[in-house]
């Protein structure tokens, strides 16, 4: 924990072995639970924490691993409590022909037991199936990455990811259209044991829509979490949207918001977690006992060997909230939960800036931190945020409002002194999109741990990004461009956690 790598409120592994996707959460009534997907020197395996309020962390024994149904251990799928509070993982079964697999439990969810019918979906190749349909005709369908187990009518589903369908069969020229880019496959049973492919669980706009802001013929689906939408971040009724959370592994973390009828869900729109690289990835996410949905990320653009070089690795993004507006787009907050770990307050209040000015926050050390800012930012063209600035300036992470561009952008070109060495898909700028409505005030929700900064825009934009300065770069200041603005600031230290692991 002495690493100043290391982030202090963000939950992080260390111990035997490197971590992956986080994997199979639920809520129990009581406490949430969050696994995580590490290689230990027997295999991959299922790490286990949980907690009463998703900041301090519990550890539980690995959750499941290496098998003689599956020597090379468990990789990444989801979790579902039923009725009668038995929990339940579903997960790919490694290596090669295999399948999918299922394990269960109860409270306290230390002793997790596979079922022996596994695999309860059989592979023919890696992470796909060949097989004869109802009708006598052949049929093909994925088999990786399942997501949680949902209930709907009296019966059970879940769907699996597609990259190795994909790889194997989609991404040629003449491919089959219905086999090209992202896809999802359902799968559904009556008592949890046996399970039935249903087909595919929905459909993707082709990629003459990508300008239209969906995808293209090179993305996969895997990682599927799907779940209802609640109608605020504090839970409540829910609405009648689902959203698909999944990732494709050339563009990360995404979505589709739309409607769900039984055996096939029909986006209506589609959003992105990440833009230019894949660096928040891998998303997770339960509905807890107030009905809010809250998802975690694995954030995967470590130094090169961190695990070997400083005794740790595996970053996990802050949960979010996720609801629907009243718009139909996304919601997207930090849990309320967060706010207990903020200790001594400062605040600046109207603080006003000309065209081409920077007002540093004295007196404030912006390293383990919360910043809440609003910003009249209506008669400029941009407002900056500058964090982990150097005392000579030459290192700063730039957080910026782009009123021209409609952008929510993320600059680490000048984090650091020394180039990255690590994640190599790894890009300096990232852009979200993001414009404010008229009259609209620029709120947003910075945290900054270490090398993670995370920014909240407006409750529906975020972005999340590792940074890595080489100096004791804490320094926070603001500027202004193309015109004056006004800004409020609070600002808090903010206490480490337990992780549990």
């Amino acid at each position: 924990m002495a690493d100043k790598l290391r982030p202090k409120y963000h939950f992080s592994i260390s111990g035997n072995g490197n971590p992956g996707d986080s994997n199979g959460a639920f809520w129990d009534g009581r406490r949430y639970h969050l696994m995580y997907l590490v290689k230990r020197d027997d295999g991959y395996r299922w790490g286990h924490v949980s907690s009463t309020d998703m900041v301090d962390w519990e550890g539980h024994p690995d959750a499941i691993g290496p098998g003689e149904a599956d020597p090379g251990g468990c990789f990444s799928g989801g979790g579902f409590i039923d009725g009668d509070g038995t929990a339940y993982l579903t997960y790919w079964m490694l290596w090669g022909p295999r399948g999918l697999g299922i394990a269960k439990s109860r409270a306290p969810f230390d002793q997790w037991e596979k079922l022996p019918q596994n695999p309860v979906v059989k592979s023919t190749a890696w992470g796909w199936t060949k097989d004869v349909g109802p009708d006598g005709k052949e049929r093909v369908y994925a088999s990786a990455d399942p997501s949680n187990i949902w209930k709907f009518n009296g019966k059970y589903y879940f769907v699996a990811g597609n990259l190795c369908l994909l790889n194997d069969l989609g991404r040629a020229a003449d491919s089959p259209e219905n086999l090209k880019g992202d896809c999802a496959y359902l799968f559904e049973s009556e008592d949890l044991e046996h399970w039935n492919y249903k087909g595919p669980f929905y459909k993707r706009k082709t990629n003459s829509s990508r300008a239209q802001g969906w995808t293209d013929t090179d993305e996969d689906c895997m990682c599927p979490s799907f779940l209802p939408l609640p109608s605020s971040p504090n839970g409540g009724p829910m609405t009648d949207k689902h959203l698909l959370l999944f990732i494709s592994h050339n563009r990360g973390c995404q979505y589709y918001i739309g409607d769900y009828r039984g055996d096939v869900f029909h986006p209506t729109s589609h959003g992105r977690m990440t833009w230019q690289d894949r660096s928040y990835f891998a998303p997770e996410a339960l509905i807890d006992g107030k009905g809010r949905q809250i998802v975690w990320t694995w954030l995967v653009d470590n130094p090169a060997d961190d695990f070997k070089t400083y005794g740790w690795s595996g970053v996990y993004g802050l949960p979010r909230s996720l609801w629907l507006q009243a718009d139909g787009t996304l919601g997207i907050a930090p849990i309320d939960e967060l706010k207990r770990l903020r200790k001594n307050e400062k605040t600046w209040t109207d603080l006003r800036l000309a065209d081409g000015e920077t007002k540093p926050l004295e007196g404030f050390t912006g390293d383990c931190c919360e910043l809440e800012l609003s910003v009249d930012a209506n008669s400029a063209t941009a407002f900056q945020l500058n964090v982990r600035v150097s005392a000579d300036g030459q290192e700063k992470t730039v957080i910026r409002y782009d009123a021209e561009t409609k952008e929510l952008v993320f600059d680490a070109s000048a984090s650091s002194l020394e180039p990255f060495n690590g994640f190599k898909e790894h890009v300096d700028i990232e852009r979200a999109p993001f414009a404010l409505k008229e009259n609209e005030a620029l709120s947003l929700r910075v945290f900054i741990d270490g090398p993670v900064v995370e920014v909240f825009a407006n409750g529906r934009q975020a972005i999340t990004r590792r940074v890595y300065p080489t100096m004791e770069s804490a320094g926070v200041s603001i500027s202004a461009k193309g015109g004056s603005v006004s800004c409020n600031v609070s600002a808090w230290e903010m206490n480490g956690i337990h992780t549990g692991n």
